[in-house]
């Protein structure tokens, strides 16, 4: 099997990431690809001039800012791949990372696919707190690449992939947040396969602390709303849940003042993410700062949930907007 993977990766002031990920991909065990960086306005070069790729097969354009997803359509317009492979500037790839693929898409063929994330050792106890609240089932119900989940898979382009004949028939990405989102539904609606690839996964940094962490949940609560809007009746009931929790925390504190064993429920709750934490990484600080992440994930995606909810539902101020632009525009900070 001969294919060639085009690993595409848009990036905005992240040299120092983009240098790990460029290490990691020259120690794969499979050289069958190639690597198209696009750099979306960076003030930071990624790369320096001169720079010796070595044995990668690396394509390094430079382009005015104009946000993620078209960086990510200008490399697929630049790919000569099979296969279009998507990871974000702060993924590391695991040695195997592409023989895993090719083995993965021999034995179960899938028009577009995925795979999850997971913490690297080299990290910060932060990230992988931050990690861990993002992949917990008590958290996100298994909907990032989880092997239980409570809805159909969806691949994030943080590890997301699909084929030529895909992009031929779908086009590209939409500049918008969520966009990996909107881009599987689009691929799903046009009879295209999706599936989900455990093995082959990635190391995610993702944010390096809690306040961007919140700013980031905060706005994937406003953009499921925005989804709706795109395509109505894709909302379920996983996508409320932390909207739920958020109102019904906020009801169970405010009662506490006089029923103070209305806490108990929290407590369980909390006790039992520290437990999950401190299975999962086997470490006291990390599992409690893993509570406090899933603290910021819950509470930042269900205010902006709400906010959107309110504004662009209830109130109506978002349908023709979003029908007419398609989406507001993406802002680089999650590249």
């Amino acid at each position: 099997m001969n294919t060639l993977f085009s690993i595409i990766v848009p990036v905005y002031n992240r040299p120092e990431e983009v240098a790990d990920l460029l290490d990691s991909l020259r120690q794969q065990s499979d050289m069958g690809f190639e690597i198209i960086l696009v750099e979306d306005g960076s003030t930071i070069p990624a790369l320096p001039d001169g720079y010796d790729p070595g044995p990668l097969k690396l394509k390094y354009y430079k382009k005015s800012n104009e946000g993620r997803s078209i960086a990510r359509n200008y490399g697929l317009e630049h790919a000569e791949g099979d296969y279009f492979i998507f990871v974000d500037s702060d993924c590391i790839l695991p040695p195997d990372y592409i023989g895993q693929l090719r083995k993965s898409l021999s034995e179960n063929p899938a028009d577009c696919f995925g795979g999850p994330d997971a913490a690297h050792d080299s990290f910060t106890d932060t990230q992988k707190a931050i990690n861990y609240a993002m992949t917990a089932f008590l958290t996100t119900g298994g909907i990032r690449g989880g092997k239980v989940s409570m809805e159909k898979f969806t691949p994030r382009t943080f590890n997301m992939g699909f084929s030529r004949r895909v992009y031929e028939k779908t086009g590209g990405f939409r500049e918008m947040f969520s966009e990996d989102i909107d881009m599987s539904t689009r691929i799903r609606l046009n009879g295209f396969t999706i599936a989900l690839y455990p093995d082959v996964r990635v190391f995610h940094k993702r944010r390096v602390d809690f306040k961007k962490f919140w700013k980031q949940v905060h706005v994937f609560g406003q953009s499921r709303i925005t989804l709706e809007l795109l395509y109505p009746g894709s909302m379920k009931i996983v996508h409320w849940l932390p909207a739920l929790f958020t109102i019904g925390s906020i009801l169970l504190i405010l009662g506490s003042f006089f029923r103070p064993w209305l806490l108990i429920p929290l407590g369980i709750y909390f006790l039992a993410l520290w437990i999950g934490g401190l299975m999962e990484t086997r470490s006291l600080k990390i599992a409690t700062q893993g509570v406090g992440a899933a603290m910021v994930q819950l509470y930042g995606y269900g205010t902006g949930f709400i906010k959107a909810y309110f504004t662009k539902i209830i109130l109506g101020r978002g349908r023709d907007e979003e029908k007419e632009k398609e989406i507001r525009k993406g802002k680089n900070e999650g590249l």
